[in-house]
């Protein structure tokens, strides 16, 4: 219940109102059904922005750290992401991948659409990663159609560290929807989990238009925090103890 007033009562006419989106390719979002949206991932509003244009309820996979923090507020973080639609999954340890997996079918074999970004987190600056195979094993496994969505100018709207976005035009864009069916029964095929998935990103790609990097999002912020903190002990190194 909280999920529609928050929708059409509170958070979608504010978000509406201040950044105006605009909507293409909406008609090939199914009306009824199973099916997945796949999108990137630029903005913390990204969460928000698409349930709100959205006629039909769409249901995240969003990081456990959402639901964990400390306190009254995280108990309130926690509330608000559970009625806004959002399921946590933790991300850490080898089975996080299952996990995630495993909550997504369950929402899909109620019938209803699953929001995931293939590219595991969200982008820091502004470009498409590699995508994940998560969203092919879930769509080969489940039999339904994924719908790729590509969400443009939130990255300047609310970029990483941003807490308040700012008033930015921002474009969400779906395309054709993408099936799979010629796959049954592979999902346990590396190569054509790797084949869906790209041409996932492909088709995200196409319609963002960002810069596309071959690599893992996750593991280039790791190697640009390792050389930041390279470079700040070169620049400030330990003075010896006397």
């Amino acid at each position: 219940m909280f999920y529609y007033v928050l929708k059409y009562v509170i958070l979608g006419p504010l978000l509406r109102l201040v950044f105006r989106p605009r909507i293409e390719g909406l008609e090939h979002v199914p009306a009824t059904g199973a099916a997945i949206v796949a999108g990137n991932h630029l903005s913390f509003s990204d969460h928000f922005l698409m349930p709100a244009i959205l006629k039909r309820r769409i249901t995240f996979l969003a990081k456990a750290e959402y639901f964990t923090g400390p306190g009254v507020r995280g108990r309130l973080t926690a509330a608000f992401f559970r009625s806004a639609g959002q399921i946590p999954v933790d991300r850490s340890g080898k089975d996080a991948g299952q996990a995630a997996i495993r909550e997504g079918l369950g929402v899909l074999s109620k019938d209803e659409l699953l929001g995931i970004y293939p590219e595991g987190t969200r982008s820091h600056d502004g470009r498409l990663y590699k995508g994940k195979v998560g969203v092919a094993v879930m769509a080969l496994k489940a039999g339904v159609p994924v719908i790729p969505c590509a969400m443009i100018g939130t990255f300047e709207a609310q970029p990483p560290g941003r807490k308040i976005p700012k008033i930015h035009p921002v474009s969400i864009r779906f395309g054709e929807p993408l099936e799979f069916s010629r796959y049954d029964g592979m999902e346990n095929e590396k190569v054509i989990l790797r084949a869906i998935t790209d041409e996932i990103m492909y088709a995200i790609l196409t319609l963002s238009e960002q810069e596309y990097v071959d690599r893992y999002a996750a593991v280039v912020k790791a190697e640009e925090a390792a050389e930041k903190a390279a470079q700040a002990k070169r620049k400030f190194p330990r003075m010896p103890l006397r």
